[in-house]
């Protein structure tokens, strides 16, 4: 009885401490972080959109069932992103044929339905089987969606979109990056669940990246 109640007492006890070394196991690990492995460097460093806020650009493409995935993890971790970071995304097309579903994102941007609509896009094409890709089909599943047919095509036709879907392209080639979901910090590195080992690892790594950043920018 007394060996039971001793090993009670020292679960309560000790559990705190396992806590604390947990936590202080995670930091260590981000502080470690291995270039090539957990992240790469930018060669050359690109420069940011977000003045004097630190910058993390998340590559998706609405075809990539990795970053349907990586998705609610990206949801709730911006949630605690503190007020000097700025967050956004940047859609990804290999080749021509997907052009539209980069179209497809940045008119959800121009409307101001991403919050809304955007994991409703990544079900369509990928749970739904709806390829997305032609503009009328698009306005269709808009307008099932609440959007005014005629303000979705305006807008989805419109040269500002035209001209960001292009500047994507150049982007994702200026950081190098060859797979998604892949995630950039301050246009300096570059990091992404493959690399980090899983999703949840993966916004550890971007923690660290992001208090590296900070301290670069204080020099």
């Amino acid at each position: 009885m007394f060996s039971s109640r001793r090993k009670l007492l020292t679960t309560i006890v000790i559990s705190p401490v396992l806590f604390v070394a947990a936590q202080a196991a995670l930091a260590q690990s981000a502080r470690q972080m291995q270039e090539g492995k957990d992240f790469r460097f930018v060669t050359p460093a690109q420069p940011v959109e977000s003045g004097n806020k630190i910058e993390v650009v998340e590559f998706f493409q609405y075809s990539c069932p990795h970053c349907m995935a990586y998705d609610p993890t990206l949801q709730a971790w911006k949630k605690t992103l503190p007020a000097d970071v700025e967050y956004r995304r940047v859609p990804i097309s290999w080749d021509d044929k997907s052009v539209p579903h980069v179209r497809t994102y940045y008119t959800l941007e121009a409307l101001g339905k991403t919050n809304e609509l955007h994991s409703k896009v990544f079900e369509a094409v990928q749970v739904k089987r709806m390829p997305m890709l032609k503009p009328e089909e698009i306005a269709d599943f808009m307008t099932t969606n609440g959007i005014d047919r005629k303000q979705w095509l305006d807008a989805y036709n419109s040269f500002s979109v035209g001209a960001r879907a292009n500047r994507a392209g150049q982007l994702w080639r200026s950081y190098k990056v060859d797979g998604t979901p892949s995630m950039a910090v301050d246009g300096k590195y570059v990091t992404a669940p493959s690399m980090a080992g899983s999703r949840e690892n993966s916004v550890v790594v971007l923690d660290a990246l992001i208090q590296r950043a900070r301290a670069e920018r204080k020099k």
